[in-house]
């Protein structure tokens, strides 16, 4: 996992991956948003939507902690072996948005995690048990390892997902 020297690093980084990540969008029309194609596990709505739900549990749960309240990682709902079940939530919660709220979302969602981020000290952000719901797990990871592997990490291996959606779709629109 990628190490940062700042939190400065750490932002840059994050803006810069969910901007390559949402730019792969602007090419989608809203009638294929939920188009699922073979080898790509996700119609590019769902990948939208796993987005949304991670920037949301994470802001969920600094919110919570914040406010006094036993913080549940990953959802009050759904333990980590039910994570499939978690993601359907997702899907279902942005199911009915358009493309273009989706992307619009997104951009709101890490501009608050952005914000989130640049609250935290650098002892927060970057020494283990400095947030209860960082410390949940027996990894104990420091709260920047939480936010990397919730928006650097997804924004880069989606992005690959969905330039492999748009490959596909082309290849498909050629056929017919």
């Amino acid at each position: 996992m990628k190490e940062y020297e700042s939190k400065v690093a750490l932002l840059a980084e994050i803006k810069q991956k969910a901007d390559l990540f949402i730019g792969e969008f602007s090419v989608i029309s809203d009638k294929d948003k939920d188009l699922l194609l073979d080898g790509v596990d996700r119609s590019p709505a769902q990948m939208l939507a796993y987005q949304l739900g991670w920037l949301k549990l994470l802001q969920g749960w600094e919110k919570d902690e914040q406010a006094g309240l036993d913080v549940i990682t990953p959802h009050r709902d759904f333990k980590w072996n039910q994570l499939g079940g978690l993601y359907q939530q997702f899907y279902r919660e942005y199911g009915d948005y358009s493309l273009q709220e989706l992307m619009m979302q997104f951009e709101k969602e890490v501009g608050a995690i952005l914000e989130q981020v640049n609250r935290y000290t650098d002892e927060e952000l970057f020494q283990p048990e400095s947030r209860k719901w960082a410390s949940s797990t027996p990894s104990k990871w420091p709260v920047w390892k939480w936010i990397h592997i919730n928006t650097v990490a997804p924004f880069t291996n989606f992005r690959t997902k969905i330039r492999k959606w748009k490959k596909e779709y082309a290849i498909l629109s050629e056929t017919q």
